[in-house]
């Protein structure tokens, strides 16, 4: 065998390992794209955490603007569950505190478990509440004003008529008129 024919191997194996990790950069090289990296970051976190699967999960959409996250934690008491919204991740997360008993058969996981879903800019969490071992999280799309579309009145164009973001207009100032 050639002396250095275990670095090729390495050397192929690290590169095997870097093309996986680096799969969505090579699609999409970041070197063609400005101003995205909070899109790339996205996708990253995306493709990091798709094999979370504990506990199982629903995600219903329930009108144009609300959503709703099932998750199944049945043997977990509210106690023993919590609910947290950072930096648009919402984080679930489930301890179990034993009580003592002896299990002839456990079938009913209990296990420790952080469930994290990525949340959209402008989608609120609006509460959450456990019923019958399936922990319901209620979110909301809620386009802000800005965001909003507006009417524009059609007519003579006067300067600041329809210019709702300038409040230069004294008259709109003088609470006199």
């Amino acid at each position: 065998m050639n002396a250095d024919g275990p670095v090729h191997i390495l050397y192929f194996l690290l590169a095997k390992k870097e093309k996986t990790m680096t799969s969505i950069q090579t699609l999409f090289p970041r070197s063609s794209f400005v101003g995205f990296d909070h899109l790339f970051n996205e996708l990253e976190w995306t493709a990091k955490h798709a094999s979370d699967n504990y506990p199982p999960h629903n995600i219903l959409k329930t009108s144009d603007t609300e959503y709703l996250i099932e998750l199944a934690v049945a043997g977990f008491s509210r106690e023993e569950l919590s609910v947290e919204v950072k930096e648009r991740t919402l984080t679930v997360m489930g301890e179990h505190q034993s009580k003592g008993r002896e299990y002839i058969h456990r079938g009913i996981s209990t296990k420790k478990f952080k469930r994290t879903f990525r949340l959209s800019e402008h989608v609120n969490v609006n509460g959450a509440d456990l019923v019958d071992g399936v922990l319901s999280i209620e979110l909301k799309y809620v386009v802000p004003e800005e965001l909003r579309p507006r009417k524009i009145e059609i007519g003579n164009n006067y300067e600041g008529l329809n210019d709702t973001t300038h409040t230069d207009n004294k008259q709109l100032l003088n609470e006199s008129n």
